[in-house]
């Protein structure tokens, strides 16, 4: 069985999610009232990340668990209707290239995995329309069906990629060789190199230098 690997933010979505999300929240009509509580909780991560005290990793990962702390309260229903009214704007940020690869990949009987750090509900709900067989990304922890936003998350980046990919496929025999991989930054990588066909979308410098070395495709 071939696989085709597709990232999203910078990918599949030409621009980044957690900028959405945060822009959805200052001006949502009726939750901006939620923004200030958010934005005073990124700042440390995001200073000592500038200031190269904390991780990228780390400053991701506590920024997802902080936007999830200013949505406290929020049912399950809620919070997939609050992703809806997101995912309904960023239909026409689609990279039209890479949309047209998976459905190529649809058509050839290759199994077509989504592989991101958004929200699984967001992911779900953007791509309803796209035949993706499986879609992982950071699940939203709940409590009786209310966000629990103390719960500790497991946020969908670097090597956890890869080993979401293999939990996945364990038990079937994957083609590597002949299976292709989307994605756009360095971090990328290590998805990239499981497959024979690493694809890299608008790549940004660190990985555009690699792809050129390596000779491999860039849309």
């Amino acid at each position: 069985m071939r696989v085709a690997i597709f990232d999203f933010d910078g990918t599949l979505y030409s621009k980044e999610t957690f900028q959405l999300m945060m822009d959805h929240l200052k001006t949502h009509p009726t939750h901006s009232s939620r923004y200030r509580q958010f934005y005073r909780a990124i700042m440390p991560p995001y200073i000592g990340s500038k200031l190269k005290l904390v991780s990228v990793q780390k400053m991701r990962e506590r920024s997802v668990q902080a936007y999830l702390a200013a949505l406290k309260s929020f049912t399950k229903q809620e919070m997939e209707s609050y992703f809806k009214e997101m995912a309904d704007k960023m239909h026409a940020d689609f990279n039209p290239k890479v949309v047209e690869r998976l459905k190529n990949h649809v058509d050839k009987g290759d199994y077509v995995m989504l592989v991101s750090g958004a929200f699984t509900p967001l992911l779900h709900s953007v791509t309803a329309e796209l035949p993706i067989e499986t879609i992982i990304g950071t699940e939203i922890p709940y409590a009786d069906s209310i966000l629990d936003h103390q719960a500790k998350i497991n946020h969908i980046q670097g090597p956890m990629k890869t080993k979401k990919i293999h939990e996945t496929l364990a038990g079937k025999e994957i083609d590597w060789a002949n299976s292709f991989a989307y994605g756009d930054s360095h971090s990328d990588l290590p998805v990239l190199e499981l497959v024979g066909h690493p694809v890299a979308v608008q790549p940004e410098s660190r990985l555009r230098t690699v792809a050129e070395q390596r000779k491999w495709e860039i849309i």
